[in-house]
């Protein structure tokens, strides 16, 4: 009997530790289940911001290639309708307004001609504003303005057509520490109220003020946009861009101004309210000394005579565009 409880006891025993085992079994197996589930959904939601990520990829792309094919489309428009216009196009084209759009006026009025031999352009320069009011009243069937134009000209039923943007460059010499300067600032220097580069930041160097001559395009948007119009202290006067950057590069404590397209490594550009003279800042309008040059009609391009209307299909094609940047100025798009 006694051996027999032992036997029964024993096995007891056994039966319990077996019990006891698989209890442990399953308490790891559940203890196991939680663990396995968050990493798989952790693993399921970085897959899904892989996905995700791959997908705002791929439309950032598909914008880009959509932007791209339409620039390109737009190009392609605008070549194909200058191919409609016929060659025996005639008709007359008057202009009036803006003096600093003279030069690219004339080269376009050169230009077109040459294209279309039937129509006549012709060019005055009256400033903007007389531009526009000739427009208004029906004298001209383009006003020029190298500004924008105001809410009441709109209402008046004159369209902004923006055909260039001006960009001009403030340049000094390699030398010069001056990084930048406000507006105020350059306009105090072309008045003659600031004279040394110390009160401005810079070494203590006398500043050689260098300009364009009177009658200037470039010299004339230069001084509007600053307004300091017949109020500059000069102490050069040169008559043309090239002249400018030779002077300002090789005269210790020169300041010039320049067009954008001209700019090279023998003169140092400064920025103008913290803003570089760059083509991206002008287009965007941060750029300061910059201007939309318009050629205003008095209604849509589409209300205009055949001959208006193929002028401003010309400046959309390429042949236009380089006609626009020849002059120094910048295309629109």
């Amino acid at each position: 009997m006694k051996k027999k409880f032992v036997a029964i006891a024993a096995t007891a025993a056994l039966v319990m530790a077996a019990l006891a085992g698989c209890g442990s079994t399953a308490t790891t197996a559940e203890s196991s289940a939680p663990a396995e589930s968050t990493a798989s959904e952790a693993a399921s939601s970085e897959a899904a911001s892989t996905e995700a990520a791959s997908a705002e990829a791929s439309s950032e792309a598909a914008s880009t290639e959509a932007a791209s094919t339409e620039a390109s489309t737009e190009a392609a428009s605008a070549d194909a309708a200058l191919a409609e216009i016929p060659a025996d196009l005639s008709g007359t084209v008057s202009m009036s307004g803006s003096t600093s759009m003279e030069k690219f006026a004339n080269a376009l009025a050169e230009s077109f001609m040459a294209a279309y031999p039937g129509v006549t352009v012709t060019a005055e320069f009256t400033g903007s504003g007389a531009g526009i009011e000739a427009v208004t009243a029906g004298s001209v069937d383009i006003g020029n303005a190298s500004r924008n134009l105001t809410d009441e000209e709109k209402a008046a039923g004159i369209a902004e057509n923006i055909v260039a943007i001006d960009g001009i460059a403030v340049v000094v010499d390699t030398a010069n520490e001056v990084a930048g300067l406000t507006s105020d600032q350059l306009a105090s220097i072309y008045k003659g109220e600031v004279t040394n580069w110390s009160e401005v930041g810079g070494a203590d160097q006398p500043i050689v003020v260098v300009g364009r001559e009177a009658g200037s395009g470039t010299r004339s948007a230069f001084e509007e946009l600053l307004a300091i119009e017949d109020q500059c202290a000069y102490a050069n006067e040169l008559d043309s861009t090239g002249a400018v950057m030779a002077k300002v590069a090789s005269t210790p404590g020169a300041i010039g101004y320049v067009s954008l397209d001209v700019l090279d490594d023998t003169v140092k550009t400064i920025s103008v309210d913290d803003v570089e003279p760059t083509v991206e800042n002008i287009k965007s309008g941060n750029y300061s000394l910059s201007r939309p040059f318009v050629m205003a009609t008095k209604g849509e391009i589409s209300e205009q005579t055949e001959a208006v209307q193929a002028i401003f299909t010309y400046l959309a094609s390429d042949e236009g565009k380089a006609l626009i940047e020849s002059v120094g100025l910048i295309t629109v798009d």
